[in-house]
């Protein structure tokens, strides 16, 4: 038996430890002992309402304790970061060779377990808006986990980039992270000053996604990856078509990984990590016995960037 974060509606936040049964990999999957994981809204807005026993727990980073029997992926004792769809809160996972990615000596547990979810989503939404090169983009949220990243990847692209925050205290965090110009916005609508925009990420939904919508470039494309103001949105959709060309874009981490590996995505964010290109902001460190409060400090937005949790301390 292994100990897990299992949901139980028994106790507060819903989330405690438990004794499982150890993981039984398949031929492609490698058992990885988990040293440091890391939380992220959409999997604990599951756990609210998850049945008991729920497993969450997208984020994983620790050392290989028995290799894929196929022969792929990471020896033994390399030390790695992964990704699962559930269950990576655990002291042993089994864990697809397609979504692991080896980690440097250079890159800390804490630092890599920052990166799947919130990293390759800011990755891979960047990559909808083709090559960035003086480019404009516009990121909302950008206090938060993706937004953080993603404000840090366009800038390394040579983007001109535009950041929407909450509050004047956060404006010098996303400046620090590449952002050449920040509004400071309940609805992004301050933001129409600097477009338009040839992409938007947009993780906020409501007005916010409308009022941005507006400030898409011809040809522009507005990724839509949130929806943390509300799910319902309603935009001027002759504005919309009149621009000419714009393309609204739904990303869910999920569906792009079904087409790509998500050990080559790890992999890039892993070496802008160890090359001090992109540096993630871990804005509370805790023992995992502490995930029910720091879960409920995540989502009350009492910190910016990512809050990461070590396994077994």
């Amino acid at each position: 038996m292994i100990r897990a974060v299992v949901v139980d509606p028994q106790v507060a936040g819903r989330l405690a430890l438990a004794e499982v049964g150890d993981p039984v990999p398949g031929p492609s999957e490698a058992v990885v002992r988990v040293a440091a994981i890391s939380l992220n809204r959409g999997e604990l807005r599951r756990a609210m309402s998850a049945e008991a026993g729920w497993r969450p727990g997208w984020d994983l980073a620790g050392t290989v304790e028995r290799g894929a029997a196929d022969g792929s992926g990471p020896a033994a004792g390399t030390r790695v970061v992964g990704f699962l769809a559930s269950g990576a809160w655990a002291e042993l996972v089994a864990v697809p060779t397609r979504a692991l990615a080896p980690l440097p000596d250079e890159v800390s547990f804490a630092q890599a377990a920052t990166l799947p979810v919130a990293g390759l989503t800011a990755l891979y939404a960047l990559e909808r808006g083709g090559a960035l090169l003086d480019r404009s983009v516009l990121i909302t949220g950008a206090t938060g986990g993706v937004g953080h990243f993603a404000c840090q990847l366009a800038h390394e692209a040579g983007a001109r980039v535009t950041a929407v925050v909450r509050r004047q205290d956060q404006v010098s965090l996303v400046r620090d992270a590449g952002a050449d110009q920040v509004v400071v916005s309940e609805d992004a609508s301050g933001a129409a000053a600097h477009g338009p925009f040839d992409l938007i990420l947009d993780s906020v939904g409501g007005q916010t996604l409308a009022n941005v919508l507006a400030m898409a470039a011809p040809g522009g494309t507005c990724v839509a990856f949130g929806a943390s103001a509300g799910s319902d949105v309603t935009f001027n959709v002759s504005r919309f078509y009149a621009t000419g060309g714009v393309t609204l874009y739904g990303f869910i981490l999920f569906y792009e990984a079904q087409s790509k590996p998500v050990s080559a995505g790890l992999a890039r964010l892993v070496r802008l990590v160890k090359d001090g290109r992109l540096r993630p902001l871990i804005a509370v460190e805790a023992p995992w016995d502490a995930v029910a409060d720091v879960a409920q400090q995540l989502m009350d937005r009492r910190y910016a960037g990512k809050a990461v949790l070590h396994v077994g301390s």
